[in-house]
C-alpha cells in the first residue's frame, strides 16, 4: 500500500516530547534516555500504533519505543499512543517513538542497550524470492538483533510461508523457540494483544502464527 506524503506529519513528530529525532546519537544509551534502567520492549513496524497504544498500558514497568519508516505512519501511532495514555492518565516519560530503515538497526542500539524484548507484528512477508532478505526475521536481520538483544523475540504473522521459513532463520542464527503456535486465537496464551491487522485477518479466515524465540546462550542460562 502506496503512503502519501502528509507535510505536516513531520512537525507533528518533531513537536512531540516523546519523538526522537536523532536516534543514531543514542547508541548504547537508550537507557539515559528514559533516566532509568528498566528493560526496553522494542516495536519494529509499529504501523498506525494499534500494538504500541495497547503495550504501553499493558506492560507499565517497561521502557518502550515503536518504530516505523514513514513519518505519515509513525505521526497516527504517536496520536494512538498519547490517547491510550491520556486514557489512564499516564505520563510519557516511559515510551518514545523513531523514524528509522530497520535494516540500519545496528547503527542504533548496541550491547549496552538493555533491550529485553522484540516485538514483530504482521511484517510485509516479502514472498518473492530476489525480496526475502527485506524480511524483518531473515538471516541477516536476526543477526543485527542479536547485537543488542538480551531477552526474546515475538513474532506473529497471518502468512504461512514468512512464518515456516522464518523458523529455518531463527535455528540458522542461534535462537531457540521458547514457544509456538500456529492457531494463536486457540492457544489459550494470555498475553497476546490484539491488532488491527489481526482482527482482519480472522475475519477473513486466517489463523494467526505466533512464537517466542530466545538466544541460545540466555534460553541455556535460564
Amino acid at each position: 500500500m502506496r503512503i502519501r506524503c502528509k507535510p505536516w506529519a513531520r512537525p507533528e513528530l518533531e513537536a512531540s516530547s516523546f519523538f526522537i529525532a536523532d536516534p543514531k546519537n543514542h547508541k548504547n544509551h537508550w537507557n539515559e534516555v528514559f533516566r532509568n534502567q528498566k528493560p526496553i520492549y522494542l516495536e519494529l513496524g509499529c504501523g498506525k500504533g494499534g500494538f504500541a497504544s495497547q503495550a504501553v498500558l499493558h506492560w507499565r514497568d517497561v521502557n518502550f519505543i515503536a518504530v516505523d519508516i514513514k513519518n505519515e505512519m509513525l505521526v497516527l501511532a504517536k496520536r494512538k499512543v498519547e490517547q491510550a495514555l491520556q486514557s489512564e492518565n499516564l505520563t510519557d516519560e516511559q515510551v518514545r517513538v523513531m523514524i528509522l530503515n530497520i535494516m540500519q538497526i545496528s547503527e542504533v542500539f548496541g550491547e549496552q542497550d538493555n533491550i529485553q524484548r522484540i516485538f514483530i507484528n504482521f511484517c510485509n512477508p516479502w514472498n518473492k524470492p530476489k525480496h526475502k532478505k527485506r524480511r524483518l526475521t531473515h538471516t541477516r536481520q536476526l543477526v543485527q538483533y542479536k547485537e543488542f538483544l538480551k531477552g526474546e523475540i515475538w513474532f506473529k504473522t497471518d502468512d504461512d510461508q514468512l512464518f515456516e521459513e522464518s523458523l529455518a532463520y531463527f535455528e540458522e542464527t542461534g535462537f531457540k523457540i521458547s514457544y509456538i503456535t500456529r492457531d494463536l486465537h486457540r492457544s489459550g496464551f494470555a498475553e497476546n494483544l490484539e491488532t488491527e491487522h489481526e482482527r482482519m485477518f480472522t475475519e477473513e479466515g486466517k489463523n494467526i502464527k505466533f512464537l517466542i524465540a530466545v538466544q541460545e546462550e540466555n534460553a541455556n542460562a535460564e
